[in-house]
């Protein structure tokens, strides 16, 4: 449009035919159809450029109001997301709260268990030391044996002047009394072997928790 309105508006000589008896009917008819080659015709791109032209063209306030939205679109869908994660994150936090208090609660009470055991421990070591329990394997089993020997050594002593008592005095009767007095001293000697290996059991029970409680 922008061209059409220069090329009118242009300045042209234009030649001036003047009418005469030499002009011929068919000059007349060619003159009236002769085509202004001056004027431009409108081509593709220019109809082209006179759609884009009629086109509204918004202001620059309502670009950077556009551009404004869009950005407050994109911000809002950004703390969308942001606000999604803390919530998850807080989510994570209370679980981890969770996790480390049950854990707290736990070491506590395992705390409080191997207290109790320590205590427990003082009070049958203290109990043991009251009732001589305090010593040793090897000094339990010296004392064991030596106990043994001293028994058997008087069971036979005693059996012994039995023995030599019934034999002077050649009495049948009481020979008998005393092999039943010799069979009573072996059922004692067999119980006093049951103590004995009752004793070694405990030894052994004692000696485990020592090294277990070490």
């Amino acid at each position: 449009m922008r061209e059409i309105s220069k090329a009118w508006k242009k300045i042209c000589c234009v030649k001036i035919l003047t009418e005469g008896p030499t002009t011929t009917i068919g000059y007349k008819e060619w003159f009236s159809k002769r085509i202004n080659d001056n004027t431009p015709r409108p081509s593709l791109g220019a109809a082209r450029s006179i759609e884009e032209s009629l086109r509204v063209i918004p202001s620059e306030l309502e670009v950077i109001k556009q551009e404004s939205e869009r950005k407050n679109l994109e911000l809002g869908r950004k703390i969308e997301k942001l606000e999604e994660e803390k919530m998850y994150l807080s989510l994570d936090i209370d679980v981890q709260k969770n996790e480390v208090e049950k854990v707290r609660k736990e070491k506590r009470k395992i705390e409080e268990d191997r207290d109790d055991l320590k205590t427990q421990y003082k009070r049958i070591q203290l109990s043991m030391k009251r009732a001589g329990l305090g010593k040793s394997s090897e000094q339990w089993q010296q004392e064991v044996l030596e106990k043994e020997n001293q028994g058997l050594k008087t069971k036979v002593t005693e059996l012994g002047r039995s023995l030599h008592h019934y034999r002077s005095r050649n009495s049948t009767v009481e020979l008998k009394g005393s092999l039943d007095k010799i069979e009573e001293m072996k059922h004692n000697i067999g119980g006093l072997e049951v103590a004995l290996q009752n004793c070694k059991l405990q030894i052994e029970q004692l000696k485990a928790r020592e090294e277990h409680w070490k």
